[in-house]
């Protein structure tokens, strides 16, 4: 059986929840990120460094104590959980809902890192020059700040949407493996290899190699092209 052959007839649909998963929590990633990024890159208050340490704490705890600790979190007998329950008739775990905050929130710092490090860059000049030019705060950060952050910007939608899309042990903690709801790529590739099913799990492994390296590729590359660009580990 040919890798074409192989990916005609496999399950895909996995790998298009995956895709919605990760489209969807990297809107809210850079909705929400832009304004702790601000914070974290203008204020001077003793409080960043716990905070810069809270947001990044998903980059250094095993993927399961996060699934864990969210799953608890999550869970109906907990305030956000129960009121959840309560406002819609259904649990946050074990749904594409809950797999969306618990998205969000461990690809945090992949967002916010990249905004913070743009809007450093950027510095207090443009923003004199747009006051005394009697602008007021918001048009200025819409008009002058966005823009140039742009490659920020860019920076953190593709590597959330990378991070999101590949992660698994959060996911299996919070979400399970409920086809059409929870199931994503990662999952099922598990999924796979638990019934020997080595084929599929190739395919989906090499789908999920590809999208990762494609979307690297991209933020090095603007990394060498552009020198300001604030890439991975700047």
């Amino acid at each position: 059986m040919t890798w074409a052959s192989t990916l005609a007839w496999a399950d895909l649909s996995p790998l298009w929840l995956s895709v919605r998963l990760a489209a969807i929590a990297t809107g809210l990633l850079l909705i929400l990120g832009t304004p702790l990024a601000w914070w974290l890159a203008r204020t001077r208050s003793r409080l960043k460094p716990v905070v810069e340490a809270v947001t990044a704490l998903p980059l250094v705890l095993p993927p399961t104590v996060l699934g864990f600790y969210l799953l608890i979190l999550l869970g109906p007998a907990s305030p956000p959980g129960a009121f959840w329950v309560e406002l819609t008739g259904q649990a946050l775990t074990f749904s594409f809902t809950g797999l969306v905050v618990a998205s969000v929130i461990y690809s945090l710092p992949f967002a916010v890192q990249p905004l913070q490090a743009a809007f450093e860059t950027i510095g207090d000049s443009p923003l004199e020059a747009a006051a005394s030019l009697r602008a007021s705060p918001v048009d200025a950060f819409f008009t002058i700040v966005c823009p140039m952050a742009f490659r920020g910007y860019l920076t953190a939608a593709i590597l959330s949407f990378a991070h999101t899309i590949g992660e698994f042990g959060v996911v299996l903690m919070v979400g399970g493996n409920i086809p059409g709801q929870t199931r994503v790529i990662s999952i099922a590739i598990y999924e796979r290899v638990e019934v020997l099913d080595y084929a599929q799990a190739h395919t989906l492994s090499l789908i999920l190699i590809g999208a990762s390296l494609a979307m690297l590729l991209v933020v090095y590359s603007l990394n060498r092209r552009f020198p300001a660009f604030p890439g991975p580990g700047r």
